[in-house]
């Protein structure tokens, strides 16, 4: 073989393996540095640009995607001990051309950590608000999208700011009181009369609690390699301490039921989406929302748990662009009458 020909293939062969050796190293020794850069791929494929806004001394992480248009902007608000990239499953199947913005709830990620800060469902809708008026999103109303914690602080957020939400997407929401005992709610209630209190099942801290976690919010069975599940653990371990206390503030009596409380001051046309088999939070909530706020859009979807957004990306999207187009529909016939 010509020498100039087999140094070409060497040269080639180094180039390749450099790259796939690094991936597997990461892999099997940092397998929570290659979810961080799975996500920074995931947002500079779809086009999501990252952010900050500050209120006073508080910071915003957010992204963002379009400009605002005809169609109302929409804010989505992730659930509990996740972050604004959990929404990219979803955005996938959205338009371009729709403005989308997902924001780090208080503590969460990139936005401000503080021990004095108030982590109820209502001090989170007041920082809600601030991060609203910090982008100028309520020049005019928006569609306000929020799943489990984040559909309790979306519920709250429309009830006392009902001029500034046009539509609201409610995925699996807490804050409602259930008839029945979901599978999260009888192991909380034995963790509780057990000695090992500290124990939430939201809140996993090996990657065999990762594994658990997953089994009780989706219905679909994720296989996901021992090495991921130890870098969801890694990246979650260093935060475990305030979702703690966040749980303890979202669980007490000030919060608890806080949508249940203000579903009656909801103006804004609401859709409500949830997993059948949800085993987190009681697929009942959607018949309370139902009878309790006039027109109110109810989708339950088959074979899914409490993880919609991750099991269902596709009909989760689908649903939001249709439930925005009939809501904008019914407020320019209003204009037109």
């Amino acid at each position: 073989m010509d020498l100039d020909v087999l140094n070409m293939f060497v040269i080639a062969g180094g180039t390749l393996a450099i790259p796939i050796l690094a991936f597997v190293a990461s892999f099997l020794l940092w397998p929570s540095a290659l979810i961080r850069i799975y996500y920074w791929y995931w947002r500079r494929a779809l086009g999501m640009q990252v952010r900050y806004a500050s209120y006073d001394d508080y910071q915003f992480c957010y992204s963002y995607r379009g400009r605002p248009g005809h169609r109302p902007s929409v804010l989505m608000l992730h659930g509990f001990s996740a972050h604004k990239d959990m929404w990219l499953s979803v955005v996938k199947f959205l338009p371009k051309n729709l403005h989308l913005i997902c924001v780090d709830l208080p503590g969460h990620e990139g936005t401000t950590r503080s021990s004095l800060d108030d982590y109820s469902i209502y001090g989170q809708v007041k920082r809600i608000h601030q991060f609203v008026e910090c982008i100028s999103l309520n020049r005019k109303p928006f569609h306000l999208v929020g799943t489990s914690m984040g559909g309790n602080v979306a519920g709250v957020y429309a009830a006392l700011y009902p001029a500034e939400v046009c539509g609201l997407t409610l995925i699996c929401p807490a804050g409602l009181p259930a008839d029945t005992e979901t599978k999260f709610i009888k192991n909380l209630r034995e963790i509780k009369e057990s000695e090992n209190s500290d124990r939430i099942p939201l809140i996993p801290s090996t990657p065999e609690e990762m594994a658990d976690m997953l089994k009780l919010c989706s219905y679909v069975r994720f296989k996901v390699p021992q090495q991921i599940l130890q870098g969801f653990v890694d990246v979650r371990i260093p935060h475990n301490d305030f979702y703690r206390k966040l749980f303890s503030e979202i669980i007490s009596e000030k919060s608890r039921r806080s949508l249940y409380d203000n579903m009656s001051k909801i103006k804004a046309t609401v859709q409500v989406i949830w997993g059948k088999q949800d085993q987190v939070l009681s697929v009942s909530g959607a018949d309370i929302l139902a009878k309790s706020i006039p027109d109110c859009q109810v989708h339950i979807l088959e074979n899914c748990g409490h993880s919609v957004v991750m099991e269902r990306p596709r009909k989760t999207a689908k649903l939001l662009l249709d439930f925005i187009a009939a809501v904008q529909n019914v407020d320019n016939n209003k204009k037109m009458a």
